[in-house]
């Protein structure tokens, strides 16, 4: 009997020692490929799911994350209204969920960065609420995207980009910019 009990305790100190080997490994493992993860990665699992999105001082962009590029954000507003917020403008993102999806990439989306974007509104000269990272808006239509700028000109809300209502031509650095907000 003495035998016996002896032998259990063995087996169940030899199986215990086995879990927190699996445990840790396990545990190593899976910090070991959270720590190749990047943003874009955490975010693409999250597509079709409402986001909580902080880029700077300005209101919070709340939405359905919508789609992903190279180095922005589509959020989905709700009420036929979008944001397209640059990755390097993020402060925060609330709302993901523990999902990531590593190195599944569009290849086309992944090359549609930010100036891609920016030019198609500067071609549809659609009106846009610029939101810059200090945390001020502009209304303004896109005119033309350089390099690392943007030119807009600014006018009144919900105007059109008409000669006599442009108040002025503004250049803005991407590094300024946080999102472009626009009705679809």
């Amino acid at each position: 009997m003495r035998w016996e009990a002896l032998f259990d305790d063995l087996e169940a100190q030899v199986e215990a020692l086995e879990r927190a080997e699996l445990t840790g490994a396990v545990d190593e493992r899976t910090r070991g490929e959270t720590a190749v993860l990047s943003v874009l990665d955490r975010l693409r699992a999250s597509v079709g799911e409402p986001v909580q999105v902080r880029c700077g001082p300005g209101p919070d962009v709340n939405g359905t994350l919508q789609r992903l590029g190279p180095d922005w954000l589509l959020i989905d507003l709700g009420g036929g209204r979008e944001a397209l917020v640059l990755l390097a403008a993020l402060s925060s993102v609330r709302g993901l969920g523990r999902a990531a999806e590593p190195g599944r990439r569009d290849p086309v989306a992944a090359r549609l960065g930010v100036r891609h974007a920016l030019r198609g509104l500067a071609r549809d000269r659609l009106p846009v609420r610029l939101q810059l990272r200090d945390g001020s808006f502009l209304e303004a239509t896109v005119d033309r995207v350089g390099a690392d700028y943007v030119e807009v000109a600014t006018h009144a809300p919900g105007e059109p980009r008409r000669r006599g209502l442009v108040r002025q031509l503004e250049l803005i650095p991407l590094a300024s910019l946080a999102a472009v907000w626009r009705r679809r």
